[in-house]
């Protein structure tokens, strides 16, 4: 193996803990087959040595590694992922008798059966709460919670007070307890429970740590920046006092904080836990070029909450080109050029946050006949019930016969759901389509159901009478009459058990208005959202930034980079300094996938670019990587001269850059700068906010701005309230 010097220093790390920060694409499984075959090479047992793998695929990507690198007949160690860790512990605490046998629930109906009788136990007779706390959607939430309590091993209650999840999740601390219940009486355990029970038996008789403890001299650890409480609690539980400690991770690359990961873990966290670490950067990136790399660093500089370190193109790299495009017609012009250039469509992925900002995507690529592929089939546009039922309202304006068909009826009354069983929707739907009538106030079809879930099924068949007559209407128009009618919007933030979920729901309204506003023509509209499309090996991939960590490929599209959908916020969500951070190591995931070009889109229109494309300086950078390229003695005009004169001097290149002179009146975009609802501090483009004297409920500050090489005071007042997406002028003698 060809290892670089910061490779190197990491396989020859001596005694004691070490704590690896490495860049993405970093070759960290290399410089770990290294390391491991260097301590058996010392006469480390490998029975004395245990790896930790993040899942699966990774595991068995580094056993097969290691096996081909190794000496022929050498014996190796456990190479593992938390879970079969757990699966191994929970079997030795069963035989010594501290845990009692249990079958592990390995399919997701088993584990969603069981929440479903908790959720029952747990609401009683509450019908109308009770229906819809066994939407599919709201069970997935509970199955999130449950496994997340025992993730953090936190109290239930205290959880669930912290994640503010919607309003239709009351029951979810008493159905935890019931799933608990229901799981030790039937003598089961779900893949969470592996670690959480054999953690909670240790806790619970300290005299048992020094049995499991003592096996082991070396434990390697990969993605330790995911690694949540309960993992970390199990690994200092093994590791014990004797055993080294080698983390090996990116805190800039954690995206999981809602599967219980936090960056502190990758910082603080580690030496707290184990005590005192060496620190190895793994600096140098083999997967793309200069340009793509400074557009990284300069993605994540604005995070307080991060390793000082950059990331470095090895010589050989791509020559990695970045550009920013607007549009669906964008996104089909950098497919066609791709295409055109010799390349497959199958060597592409199109990243997006949210499945939502996939619709006016998939609709675009089915319009021009280019295929596609999904690495969720149950996120096909027309497979999703919303956008179905809606397909189903339209059809309804130019197809009145249909208003006799009671399985089209049903599907029409159920999507956005009233909040009404499913059985006394289908009695409903089937009189409606006999009689065309709406029930007599005594029928027992509506003396059954609660005043206010009669008068939002009544005002849906009346939409439904009225649609026919609306037919001429333009499809927009007709579109966004029928999710006003139906008040979709606030009944997708009611029915959604997660916050994000119920915004995420109503993003997918807008882009279904905006795309009908595109096509202009009902049929079309409708026979788009209905059109039977399958997975193509061919095609380009299609999946969320979460979905894509840890890979690559070599043209990689990120689309939907508009202010409010990436980084994702609302008017009743809005952004904390946390949440901002998050979002940003989440961007930085999405454009370090790329080998060979990366492609930023943004919807333009009423949509306003996201700030992080701003922040990537990505013209600067594309500028700088072309001049390393080539040659040229003039400097180079950069928005941070800084970051790139650190960057360049850690390539050893003695290439001149200087500070862009902004004009006069340009507007730049405020980043960081809110604690609760006051102004603490700031940074806009090579200038910075800060409170000079008072406190943050009623602060004076001033504002600095580079200009020329110096700072110059612009505006000193007080107080202030700079409140999400607003702007300063640097030129003017006021902020806001």
């Amino acid at each position: 193996m060809r290892l670089t010097a910061e490779q190197q220093a990491v396989v020859a790390h001596g005694e004691g803990h070490a704590r690896v920060a490495a860049v993405a694409g970093a070759g960290k499984t290399t410089t770990l087959v290294a390391r491991v075959l260097h301590l058996l090479e010392c006469g480390v047992p490998p029975a004395r040595l245990l790896v930790l793998m993040f899942n699966r695929s990774a595991r068995e990507d580094f056993q097969s590694r290691l096996a081909a690198m190794a000496p022929s007949g050498q014996a190796l160690p456990d190479v593992r992922t938390f879970h079969s860790l757990g699966h191994r512990l929970t079997g030795t605490l069963t035989r010594w008798g501290v845990l009692a046998p249990r079958e592990l629930l390995t399919a997701d109906w088993q584990l969603e059966r069981l929440l479903r009788q908790a959720t029952l136990q747990a609401l009683e007779s509450a019908s109308e709460t009770r229906d819809s706390a066994l939407e599919s959607d709201t069970l997935e939430t509970l199955a999130h919670f449950c496994g997340l309590v025992k993730a953090e091993m936190a109290p239930p209650a205290e959880l669930y007070a912290r994640l503010g999840l919607g309003e239709e999740t009351d029951h979810f601390v008493a159905a935890f307890e019931h799933a608990e219940t229901l799981l030790a009486d039937q003598g089961l355990m779900t893949y969470s429970d592996l670690l959480y029970r054999p953690l909670r038996a240790l806790e619970a008789e300290p005299a048992l740590h020094a049995r499991v403890q003592g096996f082991l001299d070396h434990v390697i650890i990969d993605e330790y920046q995911d690694i949540n409480v309960a993992q970390q609690h199990l690994l200092a539980m093994l590791a014990g006092r004797e055993a080294a400690v080698m983390a090996v991770g990116d805190a800039n690359q954690c995206i999981y904080e809602w599967r219980g990961a936090h960056p502190d873990t990758m910082l603080e966290n580690f030496t707290a836990t184990f005590g005192a670490a060496r620190d190895y950067p793994l600096s140098t990136t083999f997967r793309h070029g200069h340009a793509l790399a400074l557009v990284a660093n300069h993605a994540i500089a604005a995070n307080r909450r991060r390793p000082d370190q950059l990331c470095l193109a090895a010589p050989r790299n791509p020559a990695t080109t970045v550009s920013v495009a607007q549009g669906t017609q964008g996104l089909i012009g950098e497919l066609g050029d791709w295409c055109r250039q010799g390349r497959r469509l199958d060597e592409a992925s199109l990243l997006v946050r949210s499945w939502a900002l996939s619709v006016p995507i998939q609709l675009a690529l089915l319009r021009e006949g280019i295929p596609f592929r999904l690495s969720r089939e149950d996120r096909f546009v027309f497979r999703l019930p919303l956008v179905e039922a809606l397909a189903g309202y339209l059809m309804l304006a130019r197809e009145p016969r249909l208003l006799q068909d009671p399985g089209h009826l049903l599907m029409l009354l159920a999507q956005p759901t009233p909040f009404v069983a499913r059985e006394r929707l289908t009695a409903l739907a089937v009189h409606l389509a006999e009689t065309q009538r709406w029930p007599e106030h005594h029928v027992p079809l509506l003396t059954e159901l609660r005043p206010h879930q009669r008068r939002t099924l009544k005002r849906r068949w009346m939409l439904l009478c009225e649609l026919p007559r609306l037919s001429a209407w333009p499809p927009a128009r007709l579109l966004q009459h029928v999710i006003e009618s139906v008040e979709a919007e606030k009944v997708l933030k009611r029915a959604a058990a997660r916050r994000d979920k119920g915004e995420e729901d109503v993003r997918l309204l807008d882009v279904l208005v905006e795309q009908a506003g595109e096509t202009g023509d009902l049929e079309a509209f409708i026979e788009l959202l209905r059109r039977p499309v399958q997975n193509r090996d061919d095609g380009v991939l299609i999946t969320t930034v979460h979905g894509a960590k840890g890979l690559e490929w070599p043209l990689v599209l990120l689309a939907g980079a508009n202010e409010e959908d990436f980084p994702h916020y609302s008017r009743d969500n809005p952004l904390t300094t946390a949440r901002l951070e998050e979002e940003r190591r989440l961007f930085y995931v999405a454009i370090t996938r790329a080998r060979e070009r990366l492609v930023v889109l943004h919807d333009g229109g009423d949509h306003r670019p996201s700030r992080f494309i701003g922040e990537t300086a990505w013209e600067d950078s594309q500028r700088v990587a072309d001049r390393l390229a080539g040659q040229g003695a003039t400097p180079i005009p950069v928005t941070y001269p800084d970051l790139v004169r650190r960057y360049l001097a850690a390539l050893g290149e003695t290439l001149s850059v200087e500070a862009a002179a902004l004009p006069a009146g340009v507007a730049v975009p405020v980043v960081d700068y809110r604690v609760g609802q006051r102004l603490t501090h700031a940074v806009f483009g090579e200038g910075e906010i800060s409170v000079v004297e008072g406190d943050p409920a009623n602060p004076v500050i001033e504002v600095r701005f580079r200009q020329a090489g110096r700072r110059r005071l612009i505006a000193r007042r007080a107080p202030i309230e700079l409140l999400e997406g607003e702007h300063l002028e640097p030129s003017a003698d006021r902020c806001g």
